[in-house]
């Protein structure tokens, strides 16, 4: 009778000792991202309605544990991404946040982040579209593409005019809450009829878009949408300039669609949700 056979453990040794350590490594990695995935997911769960949340409210927010949930936020707590506060506990966004965002808006150059959907635009319409910011009482225009027809309307980089006329104006105005200021004080010395001021900006806010015929320039047409940034306040309107020869009203009804659609991509990009 024969003697058994040893068979070798191969099962073990057939496994390169680097091949374990690269898919412990990689098995590593791939926890660490999810970690950043959810510390980022509760950092996100903050809106500026909901400055201050308690664990409980984070967790209808977030898909997390518990213990995962008082994990993280102890890492970020502990890196100023969030403070606790008060008792029963509840948490808001830390210095370290603030310090992220006073950076972000000091490298901003909201022409260059506007330029994709300004240049969509012109190629959509044919027209020219300019950004404005509000500034006080007024609004400037702070980027420009003209457009390439023979007969078209520009206003140039660097033009101000009052924000309680012209479209691209009182698409910004429909947005601003008045505060310690009146309709009154932003029509201050101008020749502007309020009685029917307030049911206009409603509408503006209702449609999306502001529209202008012959006010500002003869013959000249403006269609202006809002756009906002992460706090979601107004941050400034697009617009798009054509004279009236061109714009009827569908093609103004066509164009304020197309710069509500622009506006909402330009307001993500700076920070809206």
């Amino acid at each position: 009778m024969s003697s058994p056979v040893a068979v070798p453990d191969t099962i073990g040794a057939a496994i390169d000792p680097r091949t374990r350590n690269n898919v412990a490594e990689s098995e590593k990695l791939s926890d660490s991202v999810r970690a950043v995935d959810r510390a980022l997911e509760i950092l996100l769960a903050f809106t500026p309605g909901d400055d201050e949340l308690s664990a409980g409210e984070l967790l209808k927010r977030v898909q997390l544990s518990r213990p995962t949930l008082y994990r993280l936020l102890n890492t970020l707590e502990q890196n100023g991404f969030v403070v606790s506060v008060g008792e029963p506990q509840r948490f808001r966004l830390g210095p370290s946040v603030a310090r992220l965002a006073h950076v972000w808006t000091a490298t901003q150059d909201i022409g260059a982040v506007a330029q994709p959907m300004m240049q969509r635009l012109r190629e959509r319409t044919g027209e020219t579209v300019a950004l404005f910011i509000p500034q006080g009482l007024h609004r400037v225009c702070v980027a420009e593409l003209p457009s390439n027809q023979p007969l078209s309307f520009k206003r140039g980089v660097g033009y101000s005019e009052r924000i309680v006329v012209g479209a691209s104006g009182r698409a910004i105005l429909a947005h601003i809450p008045f505060g310690d200021r009146t309709l009154q004080d932003y029509a201050a010395d101008m020749k502007v009829d309020l009685r029917g001021y307030p049911k206009e900006l409603e509408a503006i806010r209702q449609r999306g878009y502001a529209t202008s015929r012959d006010e500002l320039l003869q013959g000249a047409v403006a269609i202006a949408a809002p756009y906002f940034n992460g706090s979601g306040e107004v941050a400034g309107s697009i617009a798009v300039f054509g004279p009236s020869a061109r714009i009827h009203a569908p093609e103004v009804e066509a164009i304020g669609k197309l710069l509500v659609e622009e506006a909402k991509a330009l307001s993500k990009a700076l920070g809206q949700r």
